[in-house]
């Protein structure tokens, strides 16, 4: 028997734990189908997403401090990403302007020193903000964007320390990295930092923050995806 499972209380435990946070797949589900394509269907993320549950409830080790909820959302996150991203249907171009995009960004708040605005980068572009616009929606409809796009691994909130060296390595790493996002979040615009917070903290879904914004629900996702293109391109360093 797993070593963990048998510290934690064996298979029954396990399902247990299983049929308690079976309610936190549907709800990680819904809250990524509002990013996808049509075609991606909610069952498929769900099913995905139970075998990430499945593998947190073999694996959860209490003594590492995290709460289950909080390792167990990140392995079901991580296994539906994975899934998206072995079926990815992104055509190529997306990918290769969202690459555009934020090298555009680096470059021009490198020149000015701060904030650039939308029409500043379809400016340098040279394509009317209502294409850059578009293809903001593009990037955001045509594949998964979100934190973990940052290169940031599933694991990066609970460390596995196969040793007690590389534990604390792990550690401080995460520490550092985690300092410098929060960082970077707050020095965002305020609109953008604002998307973000209500995305990922509070969990709300476009149409949701479109409310409190008082702005339409495909203008969030242009900027929920720019936010994290800016964040993407001033976290290079770590990238």
């Amino acid at each position: 028997m797993n070593s963990k499972l048998a510290a934690y209380g064996g298979v029954d435990h396990m399902q247990q734990l299983v049929e308690r946070h079976a309610p936190l797949v549907k709800r990680i589900a819904y809250h990524l189908l509002a990013r996808l394509p049509a075609s991606v269907l909610v069952d498929d993320l769900i099913q995905s997403g139970m075998i990430g549950l499945i593998e947190a409830a073999k694996n959860f080790d209490g003594s590492k401090g995290a709460s289950f909820e909080t390792f167990a959302g990140i392995r079901i996150r991580g296994a539906m990403l994975d899934e998206m991203r072995r079926g990815d249907w992104t055509p190529r171009s997306v990918h290769r302007n969202a690459r555009l995009i934020a090298e555009t960004i680096a470059e021009l708040e490198s020149q000015h020193g701060r904030d650039i605005k939308d029409i500043e980068v379809a400016e340098k572009l040279d394509i009317s903000l209502d294409e850059y616009h578009h293809m903001l929606s593009d990037i955001s409809s045509g594949r998964i964007i979100g934190i973990e796009d940052l290169g940031i691994s599933e694991d990066v909130l609970v460390t596995s320390g196969d040793t007690e060296g590389d534990h604390l390595y792990e550690s401080q790493a995460n520490e550092s990295f985690h300092q410098d996002l929060v960082k970077t979040i707050s020095n965002l615009p305020e609109r953008e930092a604002l998307v973000l917070s209500l995305y990922y903290n509070d969990e709300l879904n476009l149409k949701e923050i479109g409310a409190v914004l008082n702005v339409s629900e495909s203008r969030v996702s242009q900027i929920h995806s720019q936010a994290l293109v800016r964040l993407k391109a001033r976290m290079q360093d770590w990238l």
